[in-house]
């Protein structure tokens, strides 16, 4: 079974739901249960990945022959059959946050790294450090400190150069690829935490009654939604020789752009993607 990498790069806030909440955000974003990182789970990219073949669908069906059914399979009852191409969660390597300098970071820390490097089937030792320490170079630093959020992280050394150049390689999007060496932390996983948990988007939302032009009773509600230059990685297996060429073909003719998520007609959920 031959896999492959596939990197996900937000160009717009991404919203994958979780559901309504009783906590403070109505609408929550799906979250790992264990470290409470956003993901995006598998179902949902195969879901988006298998609507780029929609043209080959006949009465809503995917035919037998099909490049659709023989990558993503099908579910009729009376033919049912699993997919060649299988598709993983996608977990988050990098997030930005804002920076005193530079403007913003992008933060990543041991664990989304070593997470990164067991599926690239890499070895990489992460130094360990304190909490109020970090990893990063001198273009994010004021008086030998990252400023992000509210948080004032000693710098205990520069970003080493072999994971620059790894999270380089790993996205083809332009900006992410001009920037990330300057703009790269290493944090630790406590304050990784911290920044993915509290600092998403949380985006207002009401409706206007278009006779008195105020809010609609009921219908104020707000939803968290994953900032924009936020980069996920997944791995795929092919189960049939040619998958990820009919993959890769297919995503050239969409520019290696993809919607995932909700509020499409808002711009939510643009994404750069690309197989490695």
């Amino acid at each position: 079974m031959k896999s492959k990498s596939l990197v996900l790069f937000t160009r717009t806030p991404l919203h994958v739901g979780a559901g309504a909440s009783v906590g403070i955000v109505d609408l929550p974003i799906i979250r790992e249960s264990h470290t409470g990182y956003p993901v995006i789970p598998g179902t949902s990219l195969k879901g988006v990945l298998a609507d780029l073949w929609n043209d080959q669908l006949v009465d809503k069906k995917r035919p037998q022959g099909s490049d659709v059914r023989l990558l993503f399979g099908s579910d009729e009852a009376k033919d049912a059959n699993g997919g060649k191409l299988l598709v993983g969660e996608s977990k988050v390597v990098a997030f930005p946050v804002r920076s005193a300098k530079g403007g913003f970071a992008w933060v990543t820390c041991p664990l989304a790294l070593g997470r990164l490097f067991r599926d690239l089937g890499k070895k990489q030792e992460i130094i360990d450090f304190d909490e109020n320490m970090c990893l990063a170079n001198d273009s994010l630093l004021l008086d030998g400190s990252a400023i992000l959020e509210e948080y004032c992280l000693e710098e205990k050394e520069d970003v080493p150069k072999n994971i620059i150049d790894t999270l380089k390689d790993l996205c083809d999007d332009s900006l992410w690829h001009d920037e990330v060496e300057k703009h790269l932390v290493i944090v630790s996983d406590e304050m990784f935490k911290y920044y993915v948990e509290n600092t998403c988007e949380i985006a207002q939302h009401v409706k206007i009654n278009d006779e008195t032009g105020t809010a609609e009773g009921g219908a104020l509600f707000n939803q968290e939604n994953v900032p924009a230059e936020t980069l996920f990685f997944t791995v795929l297996y092919e189960n049939a020789d040619g998958c990820f060429t009919k993959l890769e073909d297919k995503l050239k003719t969409v520019n290696n752009l993809i919607q995932i998520g909700a509020d499409a007609t808002t711009g939510l959920g643009w994404c750069s993607i690309n197989l490695k």
